[in-house]
C-alpha cells in the first residue's frame, strides 16, 4: 500500500501538469505566429492564415474641366494630360482646336475660363514658313498663311500699332488678338457667327477672337502672369506633336 504523502505529491504534480498545460495551450492560441516562406513550425506552436490585403483603386485621374462646353475628342484629350501631367507647370493654358475653330482658357488646375470660336490660318497646316515673322504681309503667299501647331509660353503684349495681344511664337510673328474688323470685305465679324469651320479659314497665321471673349477671358487669365498655348495639329495627331496620354482610358 503507497503511503498517504506519496499519493498526494503524485496528485498535485498531475494537477501541475494539467494547469501547465492548459496556461500553455492559451498563450499558443493567443499568440499566434505566422511563419515565413522555407521556416516550419514547431510542435505546439499555430499558425496564423494568409493575411487577406484589400486591393487599391485603381488610379482616376481628374479630367479638365469643361463644364458645358463640348470639345473634339483632341480637345479633351489634351486637357486631361495637360492636367494630369501639369504639363502647363500651375500656368493658365489655352488649347486652341483648329479643326473645330474654337479655343478654350483654362485656369491652371484645369477649370474652363471660357471658350469662343476663332478664326484662323487661311491655309491649313502645321509649319510655318522659316523666316515668315520678319517679312511683311505683302509677301506672304497664300500656301504659306498657316497657324502653326505646338506647344508656346505666352504672355500679354502690344503690337506695332499698339494694340494689346497675347504673344503666341513672337519669332513667326503668331498672336492671339481681338478679330481684325479693317477691311470689310474680308467679313471677319461674320465668318465668327458662321457655324461652318471652312469660313474659319481667313487669316495670315494669327487666332482671332471675340473682342468681349479677349477683354473678359484672355486678358484676365494672363494678367501678371505668363501662360501655356497649345495649339492642336490638324495633320498629325495630337499625342504625336506632344507625346500625350489618355490619362483614364
Amino acid at each position: 500500500m503507497m503511503p498517504t504523502w506519496i499519493k498526494n505529491c503524485a496528485t498535485l504534480f498531475c494537477f501541475g501538469l494539467l494547469t501547465s498545460g492548459s496556461i500553455s495551450n492559451q498563450a499558443s492560441a493567443a499568440d499566434i505566429v505566422a511563419y515565413p516562406p522555407g521556416l516550419k513550425a514547431q510542435e505546439g506552436d499555430v499558425t496564423r492564415p494568409p493575411c487577406k490585403i484589400k486591393p487599391q483603386r485603381a488610379h482616376r485621374a481628374k479630367p479638365a474641366n469643361f463644364k458645358k462646353e463640348c470639345p473634339s475628342h483632341e480637345a479633351r484629350h489634351v486637357a486631361d494630360w495637360v492636367v494630369d501631367s501639369r504639363n502647363n507647370f500651375s500656368l493658365p493654358f489655352v488649347i486652341v482646336d483648329k479643326v473645330d475653330a474654337k479655343v478654350f482658357v483654362f485656369r491652371p488646375d484645369g477649370e474652363l475660363r471660357g471658350a469662343a470660336r476663332v478664326l484662323i490660318g487661311l491655309t491649313r497646316g502645321d509649319d510655318s514658313a522659316p523666316g515668315i515673322g520678319d517679312r511683311k504681309l505683302s509677301s506672304i503667299s497664300p500656301e504659306e498663311r498657316t497657324t502653326p501647331a505646338g506647344r508656346f509660353v505666352a504672355s500679354l503684349g502690344h503690337n506695332l500699332q499698339g494694340s494689346e495681344i497675347l504673344w503666341v511664337d513672337y519669332d513667326t510673328a503668331i498672336s492671339l488678338h481681338r478679330v481684325v474688323t479693317t477691311n470689310p470685305r474680308e467679313r471677319r465679324l461674320q465668318r465668327l457667327a458662321s457655324p461652318t469651320t471652312v469660313d474659319k479659314r481667313i487669316t495670315y497665321g494669327c487666332i482671332n477672337v471675340p473682342g468681349k471673349f479677349f477683354n473678359n477671358v484672355v486678358r484676365p487669365a494672363f494678367a501678371g502672369t505668363n501662360g501655356v498655348v497649345y495649339i492642336l495639329p490638324e495633320t498629325k495627331s495630337a499625342s504625336e506633336l506632344f507625346g500625350s496620354y489618355d490619362p483614364d482610358p
